[in-house]
């Protein structure tokens, strides 16, 4: 044991003696290190069990609910699908060595790894080589972390600079990133510092469906995979149940990634954001799709009383909302006051969501019709879900 509690004890594995039916080996050789993933040695079939469970504990435990029906699991590929990350970058003064990766299991150091196997391949197979570029920068020990964003087409890496980086070390960088076709950027400071080293600039972008295009920046919030995130706009779509006289909501909407699908099937669609550059590139992701029945407005919606805004005021007979992981408590007392007999719930935290449905059940007279879980993130404990609410 390695701790003892009133109620509950945490222990270590010390051995398996007999291994369970579901059991696997993990095809990463630095699991149980690595903290980035802690379900490789579960199939993949009983990673969806697991996630299930674990989104029907929530709604058990915060609220006493169950949805009327459950989903099928919304499931991609279990290789190499991510393709945004946050790279740890540290240098051990003990061992001489620049780390690159993801911190360990249960610990503030980052793991020492070869390779990541979730990772796009073309920056999972390359941490050795991005650790060895470190190691030879003047800045070798002033390097916080790496930023990775990519598409189809691009790779872009945004290196964290606690001090400026001199110019022999922008020129290393720069010939790295045409060595292995990565565009490099900089960032001194805060996100708007972000800067470009490569000598041409690219245009990252995605396709949330078939003729739509979303450009987007590499600091910019997206859905780290491409595959499910396309079947997660699909499904919600149809949980919406959506016609073209509808005006819909779209709650925390980041950059469109649900409001321009939505825009080709409705007569209007408001997305609503509190990153005030979000919103400018969702304006401008309207504008190079050509849907101007896409309007697109900054609030702050944990602080803001939405009927108070003009757009507001025609009300929403549907509403779609993507919160963080803080879920959207502060605006659900709202939602019913807009009108909206059917509301679509994506999460990425099932705490927050069964405590929000329990809200939407008990307090505002909704119906949880039907919810399921999406493997956005295979071999993880993250459990992404979505769920829709019908006025009584």
């Amino acid at each position: 044991y390695t701790q003892v509690h009133k109620k509950y004890d945490v222990a270590r594995a010390i051995e398996v003696i007999s291994a369970a039916a579901d059991r696997v080996d993990a095809k990463c050789q630095h699991f149980g290190i690595c903290g980035g993933c802690s379900l490789m040695h579960m199939s993949p079939e009983a990673q969806l069990v697991h996630k299930q469970a674990t989104l029907e504990e929530h709604f058990t435990h915060f609220g006493s609910l169950a949805p009327q029906q459950w989903l099928p699991a919304l499931t991609g590929p279990l290789w190499g699908y991510r393709r945004k990350a946050r790279l740890g970058v540290k240098y051990v003064t003990k061992k001489e060595q620049v780390l690159v990766g993801f911190r360990e299991k249960a610990s503030p150091y980052i793991a020492m790894l070869d390779q990541c196997e979730v990772l796009d391949p073309r920056v999972g197979y390359k941490l050795k080589d991005l650790a060895a570029l470190i190691a030879g920068l003047e800045a070798f020990n002033r390097i916080a972390q790496i930023e990775v964003a990519m598409d189809d087409e691009h790779v872009a890496l945004v290196f964290r600079n606690l001090d400026p980086l001199s110019e022999a070390d922008q020129h290393t960088l720069i010939a790295f990133g045409e060595q292995h076709h990565f565009v490099m950027y900089q960032q001194p400071g805060g996100p708007d510092t972000v800067s470009l080293l490569s000598k041409e600039s690219i245009q990252l972008s995605y396709a949330p469906e078939p003729g739509l295009q979303l450009n987007f920046d590499p600091s910019d919030f997206t859905q780290v995979n491409a595959g499910i995130n396309e079947k997660m706009i699909q499904r919600a779509m149809e949980l919406l149940d959506i016609h073209e006289d509808d005006r819909v909501l779209d709650l925390f909407c980041g950059l469109g990634n649900f409001t321009l699908p939505l825009a080709k099937r409705v007569s209007e669609v408001v997305g609503v954001e509190g990153d005030a550059a979000l919103v400018q590139h969702a304006k401008n992701n309207a504008t190079l799709n050509q849907l101007a029945n896409a309007e697109f407005e900054l609030a702050d919606l944990t602080k803001t009383e939405l009927k108070d805004y003009p757009w507001a005021a025609k009300g929403f007979n549907k509403i779609l909302l993507d919160p963080p992981r803080s879920g959207a408590f502060e605006v659900l007392h709202q939602l019913a006051a807009l009108g909206a007999q059917r509301l679509v719930y994506v999460s990425c935290n099932p705490a927050t969501l069964a405590r929000d449905a329990g809200e939407l059940v008990n307090q505002h007279g909704y119906t949880m019709e039907a919810a399921g879980i999406m493997d956005m993130f295979p071999h993880t404990t993250h459990v992404e879900s979505i769920a829709v609410f019908v006025k009584k």
